[in-house]
């Protein structure tokens, strides 16, 4: 066998490796596509007969406290928790706590809220790091909302210190840069109100705000962003919430609840300490905690996704401030598995550790090596196919042009139709965007992805799994917020 003949066929089987792994990841996706239109086909009869309107005049319905951690949160904090105080929900509360915001955080709530300075006793049933500075009570209405000031903490801590202070039986966490639908905590509460015993937490879909037009804190005008960076965004955000975690709640193996927008019982969170304040993705640390604590105590319970709840949050519109958010998630991400190992593949933890965590070890944390490493596959594939009619070869094919094909139909169209299902089961489902206009430019969003945007996040993921291997001080960067409003 000739060196070229040698060559050419390791070139042939990494091809077809590629290939494999781009078919196993879609495939899995396709799996999980039809899990999830299933599941909004039962979510969509049983909402028919849910009586919203009754749970809302329900005076026994179960309480929730709503936490929102601030830091430097001046530009959406104001709107943010008008948005609160407007939901439909008989009995909840906001709990604001801010983490030593250096901008007007504070004096904007005060002035806003016509905030009073009263002492409170906040609990220390969870253990906290940073001082309790001051509490305050609006004079507005009732006493449903309260403002925590303490010394900077990270997020974890402040949510931490948000649930020793919170009075009801259900902890809502919601991000200060998020907006809720009116009717969010009364369709994401609903699953504890039919299964009390055994929902231990649930989430909601997160959707990007960008472009839409936002009026005393509710989203008035939802319309896609015509910035390519948060159309992308867009698209992305949909097929995660609406074909990710609606199909994982489906296998009852949902190992991720966004941060920006999640239910637990109170009791849970006591059982387990509240919040890792070492750990980057606190928010997905923290359900992976609750799954193995359900193990260890033979707890019947499930984390579920609800798919009609919202919350709007703001994209970032710059690369910087992206680079640094897919490079913490993905640090998040490596942390948590590594620090929670010893669940895969653990029959004790059902269908997280036999089925999930696997999946998400071969599919989300190797997957932007395996990208990279495919893109410069690619490249080195494409320069070969031009060097085939130089005579030193001797005529020997060192690429199959089929192979090529099958890679590009592989990695990228099989990726893109699946998009573009997640975009037919939203336009079908909710129909939240209007107009042809707004349904093109997603179908734009969904092409561009493909060109630019997965290799960008692919090398800022990597990025992120590196600086987990290396244990180096996190960088959280700063969110360049431009506020809510009409941003089309």
């Amino acid at each position: 066998m000739s060196w070229v003949d040698l060559f050419s066929g390791v070139i042939q089987a990494m091809g077809w490796f590629f290939i494999g792994y781009s078919l196993l990841i879609n495939t899995s996706f396709l799996v999980l596509t039809v899990l999830a239109v299933a599941d909004f086909v039962g979510y969509r009869r049983r909402a028919e007969f849910a009586a919203y309107d009754e749970t809302f005049g329900e005076p026994l319905a179960r309480g929730v406290s709503v936490l929102m951690p601030a830091y430097n949160e001046e530009a959406t904090i104001v709107e943010s928790v008008r948005a609160m105080l407007s939901m439909r929900y008989p009995d909840f509360e906001i709990v604001v706590i801010d983490d030593g915001s250096k901008d007007r955080t504070v004096p904007l709530l005060i002035e806003a809220f016509d905030l009073v300075e009263v002492p409170l006793v906040v609990d220390d049933a969870v253990p906290t790091e940073g001082e309790v500075l001051s509490t305050y009570l609006s004079r507005q209405g009732s006493n449903n909302l309260v403002l925590v000031t303490k010394t900077n903490g990270g997020k974890a801590d402040a949510l931490n210190v948000g649930i020793n202070m919170a009075r009801k039986d259900l902890v809502c966490m919601v991000d200060a840069d998020s907006l809720l639908d009116p009717d969010s905590l009364l369709h994401v509460s609903r699953p504890f109100a039919d299964h009390p015993d055994k929902v231990v937490a649930a989430g909601g879909v997160v959707r990007v705000a960008n472009g839409s037009s936002v009026s005393r804190g509710r989203v008035t005008d939802i319309r896609m962003p015509r910035t390519w960076l948060a159309r992308v965004q867009v698209v992305e955000y949909l097929r995660a919430f609406m074909i990710g975690r609606a199909g994982w709640s489906s296998t009852g193996g949902l190992l991720i609840i966004s941060g920006a927008f999640g239910i637990f019982r109170k009791d849970v969170l006591f059982e387990v300490g509240g919040l890792a304040t070492d750990c980057i993705g606190e928010d997905a640390e923290l359900v992976v905690r609750i799954y193995r604590w359900m193990g260890d105590v033979d707890h019947d319970g499930k984390v579920v996704f609800v798919s009609e709840p919202v919350a709007w949050t703001e994209a970032p519109e710059e690369r910087a401030v992206l680079a640094k958010q897919r490079r913490r998630w993905h640090r998040g991400l490596a942390e948590i598995l590594g620090r929670h190992r010893g669940m895969l593949l653990r029959p004790k933890y059902g269908v997280i550790g036999m089925v999930t965590m696997p999946w998400f070890v071969l599919f989300e944390l190797l997957a932007p090596f395996l990208e990279l490493f495919g893109l410069a596959y690619f490249l080195v594939v494409l320069g070969l196919l031009g060097l085939e009619h130089l005579d030193w070869l001797g005529g020997h094919d060192l690429v199959d042009l089929w192979l090529v094909v099958l890679l590009l139909a592989a990695s990228i169209l099989y990726s893109f139709l699946l998009t573009l299902v997640a975009l037919l089961t939203e336009e079908m489902s909710y129909r939240r965007y209007r107009g042809v206009g707004d349904l093109l430019r997603s179908v734009r969003g969904a092409i561009e992805e493909n060109f630019g945007y997965r290799q960008l996040t692919a090398w800022w993921r990597v990025g992120g799994a590196v600086e987990a291997i290396r244990k180096s001080t996190p960088e959280w960067g700063d969110m360049k917020r431009r506020g809510f409003g009409d941003q089309s």
